[in-house]
């Protein structure tokens, strides 16, 4: 009787060739059906995933292994003969795609046995890839500049290789906080940065101001109304376009105390999220407000000249961020031991002078070792947001004039009482 797995994993095996198989029949035959010949084909990566698939049901490990040298001396073999130039023919340039794909499909039968799901996916995701080829390439060369390629890179060695090394141990000296915890607060900007970067390539100039402003807000809103203010008294056809610039970065104020709450306390994300979210939502509407009244206004991408030079990620500023950070939490952590919950509090709104996210980092991390409940980081949250709409409020007037401070000013004060409202309708 046959088992129903076993077919149901060879099945997989075969389909998996096959498809694999049909994509590079079609590339090795090019565009019009008339390209070079080369070694494998639909009927080889069948035959390959195939026979992966027989070596793994017969459950004889040794056969499986002299199976993969097989493909691989076949491999070796293909790709030599391609390396043959014919006479008055250019000389060829061989890849390995096919050759590795080869590999790969014989090692996809095999998996496909065991989990068939997964060795199903595996396939999909391989054909995937190889049909992908000119899309990708022309990523990699057209669109990435080096400055992105470079930041691309760092942020994957931050995020996957530095970051699970670090010491996930609290530190006396940090506040009570972890370098891991510091690290992923690096980590958590660049990544913003890097999606607003993004947004910005993929929707154009049209809402180039104002998503820049948003995304900038997750480093500093501060620092963002600053900019927009200066650049709105430098160019005042742009004046409007600025402005949602300026309310879309306080928008990233709300959101950003909820995404570390969420990373670093998330048991007292519940208590927060109604009041963040409200203050968020309030701030959100003003920007999208003045953003429609920006709708004629003129907004510049970046050159490509300068997005060669100047890749998404601005590290320099996310670690101030994180030292910044470090600074507070030790300064908000003896306030707490020294003064009660009142030093806290003044700490924190001290802190938020400079910037709202870090005295707010550092209550989640005291909530995380059980130093603070859930009700006082919801109430420092609002503390140090409205502490730091006095900074925000005073850097809009003198950077872009009383106009324009006066709308940012109008925003912070509804969105944080909104926010207050709400925290105080469910006590």
């Amino acid at each position: 009787m046959i088992d129903t797995g076993t077919a149901l994993g060879l099945a997989a095996a075969l389909g998996g060739g096959l498809l694999i198989g049909l994509e590079r029949e079609r590339r090795k035959r090019g565009r019009d059906g008339k390209g070079p010949h080369e070694a494998a084909g639909i009927r080889s990566f069948a035959l390959a995933a195939l026979g992966g698939g027989i070596a793994q049901t017969l459950q004889q490990p040794l056969l499986v292994a002299m199976g993969a040298l097989m493909v691989a001396a076949l491999v070796a073999v293909a790709y030599w003969k391609s390396r043959e130039q014919v006479p008055g023919e250019p000389p060829p340039d061989p890849g390995l795609t096919t050759e590795l794909a080869l590999f790969i499909t014989y090692l996809v039968g095999v998996l496909s046995v065991q989990q068939p799901a997964l060795g199903a996916g595996a396939a999909a995701v391989v054909a995937g890839l190889l049909a992908a080829r000119d899309r990708l390439h022309h990523l990699a060369t057209q669109v990435l500049s080096d400055a992105e390629l470079h930041d691309a890179l760092l942020l994957a060695a931050l995020a996957l290789v530095l970051l699970p090394l670090a010491p996930a141990a609290p530190i006396a000296w940090l506040g009570g906080m972890a370098p891991r915890t510091l690290l992923l607060t690096v980590v958590l900007i660049l990544t913003l940065q890097a999606v607003g970067h993004v947004a910005l390539r993929v929707l154009g100039a049209r809402a180039g101001l104002a998503l820049a402003g948003f995304f900038s807000g997750f480093v500093s809103s501060t620092a963002t109304i600053a900019s927009m203010g200066s650049r709105a008294r430098a160019h005042p056809e742009e004046r409007a376009a600025c402005q949602a610039g300026a309310l879309a970065s306080t928008t990233a104020t709300w959101l950003q105390v909820m995404l570390l709450v969420a990373a670093l306390a998330p048991g007292a994300l519940p208590t927060l999220l109604p009041s963040a979210a409200a203050g968020a939502a309030v701030a959100a509407a003003a920007a999208l407000l003045q953003w429609r009244l920006a709708h004629g206004d003129a907004e510049p991408d970046m050159p490509d000249a300068d997005r060669a030079r100047h890749g998404p990620l601005r590290l320099r500023e996310a670690l101030i961020v994180a030292g910044l950070l470090a600074v507070v939490s030790l300064l908000v952590s003896a306030s707490q031991q020294g003064l009660g919950e009142g030093g806290l509090l003044a700490g924190t709104a001290l802190a938020a002078l400079a910037d709202a996210h870090s005295p707010v980092a550092a209550l989640a991390a005291l909530h995380s070792s059980g130093r603070v409940d859930s009700t006082m980081v919801l109430t420092g949250a609002l503390v140090a947001v409205l502490a730091n709409s006095v900074t925000r409020s005073v850097t809009a007037w003198v950077a872009g004039g009383a106009g324009f401070a006066g709308r940012v000013a109008l925003s912070l004060l509804l969105s944080g009482g909104s926010a207050v409202a709400v925290a105080w309708a469910m006590r």
